[in-house]
């Protein structure tokens, strides 16, 4: 089998492990008011079953970092695997709510492993602008989860009950485990000189964080997820009670949007094989930023109407996932040792600052669309004021810089 084919034949395997995360979010949300009926809760503590996920996603990928560095990469994500398995059994077990809000934490655990893992393997099979291209493809498998999962939930729910949703998610989980081990080679080797002790682990974040190329471009990966979170946190306000729509049409709607992700990932993929990564990543924010600007200052003003404020949102999520993997890959591209630990860190990077974005555009919440596209406008302008510092850098640079230097570590 060529390489070709074999890179070919993984990248399913890598988009299944990625699409983990977000299957064990989407596919519950259906079952909520159920589980409070079933445990004898409230929704709030319900809730908090999904605040210990994020909790233990952050942290978890953190730890599987340096683990991904040390060990190679197929014995951690089987690892995170089989701890996903015994955890989401469990959560179909729980006898209280107490019990599955730890649960969660540890399915997060298990679950973060497949993320970070995915993403250091295309480090590992490719460089440049095909890194971008790979992670396009696993934000094209990604962006199908929010369409699918919560109507398998909530088939589920109805048919079953809440707790096979966990034992579906298992079930899953185990198939993923298979295609791993039949499918997935090892594409680094174990590196016994990678340490595990928590001192060395902070000093080799802290070695990441001092490339400048990483900082810039995990800076906007990050900002384009805090984009993504204000959409999600303020989306069901905007458009269930203040737009009037049904929560049918708030469905069709969401999942029109995560289409949207799809089909922007395979023009970016189109659009690579043409031009130049940084420069696709740079008219595609600043384009994003034009569209953000537009809905902030139309919603305001009141001259845009809900369908118009609709096909702002559709175009600037459309932007997101063309910037999404081009920033993570250029944020990749110069790790090769330690891109497990680039991996973990962008992923947490991403979780803080969305999770941040998230909680302003509640704290902000003043019955208007205001808040939420006042995020999405700052979160896509941050972004552009990080990629064309980072431009106007380099070309001040590229014009002091003697014949034959180099720049590279």
């Amino acid at each position: 089998m060529t390489d070709r084919k074999r890179h070919n034949l993984i990248m399913p395997v890598l988009g299944a492990l990625a699409a983990i995360g977000p299957f064990s979010t989407d596919m519950y949300l259906p079952g909520f008011q159920a589980i409070a009926g079933g445990l004898g809760t409230d929704m709030a503590h319900v809730d908090l079953s999904l605040t210990s996920y994020f909790i233990g996603f952050s942290i978890g990928q953190l730890a599987c970092g340096p683990m991904l560095d040390r060990y190679g990469r197929k014995k951690p994500i089987v690892l995170g695997l089989l701890v996903y398995i015994f955890a989401a059994l469990g959560c179909a077990l729980s006898p209280s709510i107490d019990y599955l809000i730890a649960l969660r934490f540890f399915l997060a655990i298990g679950g973060c492993v497949g993320m970070v893992g995915s993403r250091a393997v295309v480090r590992d099979l490719f460089s440049g602008s095909e890194i971008a291209r790979a992670l396009s493809v696993l934000m094209m498998i990604f962006g199908i989860a929010p369409i699918i999962a919560p109507t398998i939930g909530g088939m589920v729910v109805t048919l079953l009950g809440w707790r096979f949703i966990f034992g579906v998610l298992a079930a899953i989980a185990v198939v993923v485990l298979f295609a791993v081990q039949w499918l997935l080679h090892e594409t680094k080797q174990a590196d016994l000189s990678v340490s595990l002790r928590p001192g060395n682990v902070v000093r080799e974040y802290l070695n990441v964080f001092k490339e400048r190329e990483f900082i810039v471009y995990a800076g906007a990966a990050s900002a384009a997820t805090a984009c993504l979170f204000s959409y999600i946190t303020g989306s069901p306000f905007v458009f269930i009670n203040l737009f009037g729509f049904t929560p049918t049409e708030f469905g069709w709607i969401y999942g029109a949007n995560a289409c949207s992700l799809v089909a922007a990932n395979h023009v970016n993929r189109v659009l690579l094989k043409r031009y130049d990564i940084k420069r696709v990543l740079l008219v595609c924010t600043v384009v994003q930023s034009a569209i953000s600007l537009l809905l902030l200052a139309g919603n305001y003003m009141g001259f845009l109407s809900k369908m118009a404020t609709l096909g702002l949102i559709f175009c600037f999520l459309f932007c997101f996932a063309s910037i999404m993997p081009n920033a993570m890959g250029l944020a990749l591209q110069r790790f090769s040792r330690n891109a497990g630990s680039a991996s973990a860190l962008i992923g947490a990077m991403q979780m803080v600052v969305g999770a941040l974005a998230s909680a302003l555009v509640s704290y902000l919440h003043d019955g208007t669309v205001f808040p939420m596209a006042l995020m999405m406008c700052a979160s896509a302008s941050t972004a552009l004021i990080l990629l064309v510092s980072a431009t106007l850098f380099s070309t001040h640079l590229s014009h002091r810089r003697e014949p034959g230097e180099s720049f590279d570590n």
